[in-house]
């Protein structure tokens, strides 16, 4: 069973609507959902809180070391309420999907992915779920836009039209969530990859 759901993002305003920030946009909308409040906890180096799902609670967490350092805050809340990394699902922006896409895996590299690469090294295993959000890759913009490195382009807003799918993903992934936080994976997979068809 999922016992902890960790969005990946970069703390400050100044990061909120970027691509990067996506795992935190999902958070929120769980936060909403279960009409939970995210709160400082200084001993878990983000913003916590319990969320309740029929019958399940689940923390929800928000790491706020910056992308590049997620580990820390993962680890220290996972080792205090004894949390098995394969009970921990990880919620990230995803280049090699388009935005509007979402899809659940268990384990794997990181992909280059420099929040996903500091939890394997932290709980010393990269055996954890991830729900990877989709954002694009600059190569599939036009010509000027393709020059764009990839920090460049993760750390940017998306375009309104990608924000919409991006929310879109979001929204359908809040629909598997139950069968996720109770463990029914293949269950979850299978709805949540039906509904891209």
């Amino acid at each position: 069973m999922i016992k902890l759901i960790v969005g990946l993002g970069n703390p400050g305003a100044e990061y909120a609507a970027t691509r990067h920030n996506a795992g935190f946009w999902a958070v929120d909308a769980i936060a909403r959902a279960t009409q939970t409040a995210l709160r400082h906890e200084a001993r878990f180096h983000g913003l916590v809180a319990r969320a309740h799902f029929q019958g399940s609670d689940v923390w929800l967490l928000q790491p706020h070391t910056f992308m590049n350092r997620s580990g820390q805050s993962v680890a220290a809340l996972a080792r205090f309420h004894k949390i098995l990394p394969a009970d921990i699902l990880v919620v990230h922006d995803e280049l090699d999907l388009s935005p509007g896409v979402a899809k659940l895996k268990f384990s794997g590299g990181s992909g280059g992915h420099n929040g996903l690469k500091d939890i394997s090294a932290h709980l010393a295993t990269p055996q954890y779920w991830r729900l990877r959000l989709g954002i694009g890759h600059p190569r599939d913009y036009a010509l000027e836009e393709r020059k764009a490195d990839v920090v460049n382009y993760v750390l940017k807003p998306p375009r309104k039209e990608e924000q919409a799918l991006v929310d879109k993903a979001i929204g359908r992934s809040l629909t598997v969530l139950q069968s996720v936080v109770q463990g029914e994976m293949e269950r979850a997979m299978m709805e949540l990859h039906r509904q891209l068809v």
